[in-house]
């Protein structure tokens, strides 16, 4: 991999000194990415020669809305630019110079600082634009109620991608339905707020610095029942019983473990739509938990 000679030129005008020493390093499973240095300081950037637009600026856009938080440490973000005259998109970040594997104490304190995160609030759920959820959009309408948002904006939409792609099968169709029906009577719209999430907390979407502190990066921000981080981070592991420990003591969230499954919904949903039909068989199963084992239930 070697950075694009175009985006090389780019760098050096927004960074005014000569790029150098690129090395590659991971971007996931969308980007490509690298390690440079200029004027003797390290920067993370990562590209791509096919982004939808406005994918980094709702990056970039997420990472200050976390930082401006205060509560957990992001990346800052220097530049981004969109594909333009055969340079590609790319998003220009600090680099973060990493340490060991997290320690009890990470977490601990991982755990505690996601719970203050979680306390800057809005008055409305979504956010002033819309984002994406790794490569597919991810709609922000306000919406007063977490009910309609989640069943419109989240569920609904990602049953409107699955069934673009083919994988909308008439069961899982009616499945899904039915459930969005449900959701009014599964969520207490009046005993939830709409909290700042990081919207795609998996594992790994955090680092550990060199001072043993954790960074959140990829975020797909919005604001929503916090329960949805917390799902997602489960989803997939990666996260020690002492950062759940820790985030219950600062902020308790009674009934969560009932409704972890249904935000894990539409994660899920979003795999299937990236990954294929390895994931369709989790999408019926927890819809159909949620409505009675089947669609007979009312």
């Amino acid at each position: 991999m070697t950075l694009p000679a175009s985006l090389h030129e780019r760098l050096a005008e927004i960074l005014g000194a000569p790029v150098q020493h690129v090395r590659p390093e991971y971007g996931g499973d969308i980007n490509q990415a690298a390690r440079i240095e200029a004027g003797g300081t390290p920067y993370f950037v990562k590209w791509h020669q096919n982004a939808p637009p406005q994918m980094f600026p709702a990056e970039a856009h997420g990472l200050r809305l976390l930082a401006s938080a205060n509560a957990i440490r992001v990346p800052a973000v220097i530049a981004w630019g969109e594909a333009e005259n055969g340079c590609p998109a790319f998003l220009l970040l600090e680099y973060i110079e990493t340490g060991e594997r997290a320690t009890a104490q990470t977490m601990e304190r991982f755990g505690t600082a996601l719970a203050e995160l979680h306390r800057h609030t809005a008055e409305r759920f979504g956010l002033d634009r819309d984002n994406f959820i790794g490569r597919l959009p991810q709609p922000n309408t306000p919406d007063e109620s977490w009910a309609a948002f989640y069943g419109e904006q989240r569920i609904g939409f990602q049953m409107a991608l699955a069934r673009r792609n083919g994988r909308l099968p008439a069961r899982r169709e009616a499945l899904l339905t039915r459930l969005i029906e449900r959701l009014p009577n599964l969520l207490d719209d009046s005993a939830i707020v709409p909290s700042l999430i990081h919207g795609d907390l998996w594992g790994g979407n955090y680092l550990v610095d060199a001072q043993g502190q954790a960074v959140l990066i990829d975020p797909a921000v919005c604001y929503a029942h916090r329960e949805m981080d917390l799902a997602m981070s489960e989803l997939f592991g990666g996260y020690s019983p002492r950062f759940y420990e820790a985030y219950f003591e600062a902020y308790p969230a009674p009934g969560y473990p009932e409704r972890r499954a249904l935000y894990q919904l539409y994660y899920v949903l979003a795999h299937l739509n990236l990954f294929g039909e390895s994931y369709g068989g989790q999408v019926d199963a927890i819809a159909a938990h949620y409505v009675g084992g089947g669609l007979g239930s009312r």
